[in-house]
């Protein structure tokens, strides 16, 4: 696991070390144990390594045996060793036994079609010589980053945005277009980032560039394609097969490894199936909360003991969460105002104390069916034989009904169509509340509404069912935007690899036939995956109800949080993007206990210090406050 970037050159000038050097060391939290700089040509590639595998060899940038073709690359491939041994066969001469040597090897067979070949996860950057070009490329779920740059003078890429930054070809600003979808998502959905001019490499895309002009290829798509010809029992004996795979793949690493456990099946299965090989650590995270029944250490606990792991575990305060606040916005780089990023900060560091790999269990519930609001469809299916002029009906007569009367929300859910009710797991501001939270700094009536991100996947799906339609939103927006960003950048700040085992490729190609009764019924959600691993997880486990991280925001931000967030909004930035009154109007309506806004005002929140952070700050002087390595934090104990 590392941290890459480069500089693609558009002038005859050659590419500066100490422009590398620069964007490197904004990322040392990814790649702690070494660095490497590779220039040629109008092409600059820098490097930094978490060893993972084969620690005394897979220094980067690597090359080809004549040098015709280098690399730089983020990731695990948990094939390599296949694909090594069909390489050599084809006559391939190795210096080491690295995956990133045999990606090199691969492309000289197979161009950069080599991409399907691949199975794990990676951020990809080859420079071909005798072709003069340079490809960018992302794994299939977007499990890893990568961002660029296309400037004037060069297109610039890294792993982080703070590596762009520090190159000196892009200014942090706002983009104007970001924020707004922002506001309703939570984060920016790719390929956009809160920060102009930057922007993400989607998942299984690859970015070309020739001739100084970049064109973007999508390789592969996740696709559900549920086949009701195959049996229930041949799906839960080919999911328990495919993730034992799966798990015994991604748990290949020549450091030590543990496992992220939280209350619900999807971590039990993974840290389950990884008790089999070894004694694994396991890692919890729980707060200081009056509300003790949204605590899920006493269940980690008690899961940890009937698997027999080596458990560890972690309790934070609202104080621990304030004092880390700026910090963690900083690694996030773009804003994800989901809380439970800072939860996974907290149990990461826990757990870079006793290991370097972590295994966890995102993914499961956009594969499988797992999230509550899926059961909405079956729960609203009295709607579909409505007439249009009904439904139109009634919705108005819903709009006109006070707010919290029980059935409003109901109606309303009803008589709006799928395409316009569901965006993702969270949907924040709707655009009619935005034109009263925005300022008039903010040019709203020339902005896209959040439904121009979704209408392109949902064209795509018009032929299934809208449980599996949602599915396929979330799998194409909230997966890579929200829980994979947030998996990500959290672990790497600890200098933690995440792998995450239900996102393979055999595995969801696999899940991705399920039919939709077999996922979602009238009872629960990822029934097929809970009969599957009945062998795998004891039933208490299995039957448990979803909870997730519970963050107690909403009680935090009426007590303990409340005097810090009045003093942000008093004196942040990012005040005039915002209609102030109307901010301080929901804060003051949350702590009366009126209606509970803590998620909208936790959107406003993070925006508000990335804003501090990034815009008004300086990347000089926010990584002289952060900046604490897992080498530093050795060294000041040594």
């Amino acid at each position: 696991m590392c941290g890459i970037c480069g500089v693609v050159g558009k002038h005859a000038n050659p590419v500066e070390e100490t422009v590398l050097r620069a964007m490197t060391d904004m990322m040392i939290h990814r790649g702690p144990d070494d660095e490497g700089f590779h220039m040629q040509d109008h092409i600059g590639f820098g490097f930094r390594r978490l060893s993972i595998v084969d620690l005394a060899h897979g220094h980067q940038p690597m090359c080809n045996e004549d040098g015709s073709v280098w690399i730089v690359f983020n990731g695990e491939i948990y094939n390599y060793d296949v694909l090594y041994q069909e390489l050599v066969g084809r006559g391939h001469e190795f210096r080491s036994h690295c995956d990133t040597e045999v990606i090199v090897h691969l492309y000289e067979e197979l161009g950069i079609e080599c991409l399907d070949r691949l199975r794990g996860m990676f951020a990809i950057a080859i420079y071909d010589a005798r072709k003069q070009r340079t490809y960018l490329a992302r794994d299939y779920f977007g499990i890893k980053p990568l961002y660029y740059a296309d400037t004037p003078d060069g297109l610039v890429f890294a792993s982080e945005i703070k590596s762009l930054l520090a190159s000196g070809y892009v200014d942090p600003k706002v983009d104007m277009q970001a924020f707004v979808h922002y506001l309703s998502f939570q984060y920016v959905p790719d390929p956009r980032t809160m920060f102009a001019g930057i922007s993400k490499l989607p998942p299984a895309h690859y970015l070309e560039i020739r001739d100084g002009q970049a064109t973007l290829h999508e390789y592969w798509r996740a696709e559900f394609e549920p086949d009701d010809s195959v049996s229930f029992e041949t799906f839960t004996e080919g999911i328990a097969a495919h993730l034992t795979a799966s798990v015994n793949r991604h748990s290949r690493a020549d450091v030590p490894r543990g496992a992220f456990l939280s209350s619900g099946v999807d971590s039990t299965v993974i840290a389950s199936l990884l008790n089999r090989q070894e004694r694994v650590k396991t890692f919890s995270i729980g707060f200081d909360n009056p509300e003790t029944h949204h605590d899920e250490l006493p269940y980690a606990a008690q899961t940890a003991k009937t698997l027999g792991t080596e458990h560890y575990s972690i309790k934070i305060t609202a104080a621990d969460y304030r004092d880390e606040l700026e910090k963690l916005v900083y690694y996030q780089e773009d804003p994800v105002a989901d809380p439970s990023s800072i939860a996974l900060y907290f149990v990461s560091r826990l757990a870079s104390e006793q290991v370097t790999v972590m295994l966890s269990g995102e993914g499961a519930d956009e594969i499988f069916g797992g999230y509550p609001i899926y059961h909405e469809p079956m729960s609203l299916r009295g709607f579909k034989s409505m007439p249009g002029w009904q439904k139109k009906a009634l919705h108005r007569v819903a709009a006109a009904l006070p707010y919290g009367l029980k059935g409003r929300s109901f109606l309303e859910r009803g008589t709006t169509d799928l395409e316009r009710r569901f965006i993702g797991d969270a949907k924040i501001f709707s655009d009619s509340v935005k034109a009263e939270l925005l300022s008039q700094n903010v040019p709203l009536a020339s902005l896209q509404s959040c439904f121009a991100v979704t209408d392109f996947y949902y064209a795509r799906t018009r032929h299934l069912d809208d449980i599996t339609r949602m599915q396929d939103i979330d799998m194409h927006t909230w997966l890579p935007g929200d829980i994979l960003m947030k998996a990500d950048k959290m672990t790497m700040a600890n200098s933690i690899e995440l792998r995450v085992p239900f996102l393979d490729r055999d595995v969801f190609e696999f899940a991705a036939r399920i039919p939709t009764r077999f996922r979602v019924n009238d009872q629960t959600t990822k029934y097929v995956l809970r009969e599957a691993v009945k062998e795998i997880v004891p039933e208490e486990i299995r039957s448990r109800p979803k909870l997730g991280f519970p963050i107690p925001l909403r009680g935090w931000l009426r007590n303990e949080l409340f005097e810090y967030v009045q003093d942000l909004m008093a004196t942040s930035g990012a005040r005039s993007y915002f209609n102030m009154p109307y901010v301080e109007h929901l804060l003051a309506q949350h702590k009366a206990h009126a209606r509970d806004y803590s998620r909208e005002l936790w959107v406003v929140i993070v925006f508000m210090l990335w804003y501090d952070v990034f815009v008004e700050g300086t990347l000089a002087s926010a990584r002289g406050r952060f900046v604490e390595t897992r080498t530093s934090r050795a060294a000041a104990t040594s």
